[in-house]
């Protein structure tokens, strides 16, 4: 499905990356994704993990306190990655063969996150 014109995840993802710890508190996760105006942050750990505004979103719909739930209790783990040489055409399946809306941007460590806003773009050009 690569296409040597077509864009890369280099050409499109955001960063630099950011990131929380799993320590943080939910309350603290949404307010960095605000604050950076992003719908999902790194999180740092092993193996690789994700926390999203709609992990954040559950919570609250549960009735959960998200001033006391922890970012490790929401998080995503062993979450699919990219690498900056990926085409944008293979990030696009799949996130519609995953189902998923963020991607981690990998070289050796993380370089940045491609989202379906990323790709909903490239789509559009």
């Amino acid at each position: 499905m690569s296409t040597g014109d077509g864009k890369t995840v280099s050409d499109v993802m955001s960063s630099p990356l950011e990131t929380i710890e799993t320590d943080a508190t939910a309350q603290e996760a949404a307010r960095k994704m605000r604050e950076r105006e992003v719908n999902a942050l790194v999180v740092l750990t092993s193996p690789r993990a994700i926390v999203s505004s709609s992990d954040v979103i559950d919570a609250v719909a549960d009735g959960r306190d998200v001033t006391q739930l922890q970012v490790s209790d929401l998080m995503t783990t062993d979450v699919e990655t990219v690498t900056p040489d990926l085409y944008m055409e293979e990030v696009a399946e799949m996130m519609t063969t995953y189902g998923i809306k963020h991607l981690p941007v990998v070289d050796d460590d993380y370089v940045g996150m491609v989202s379906s806003t990323d790709v909903t773009a490239f789509l559009s050009d």
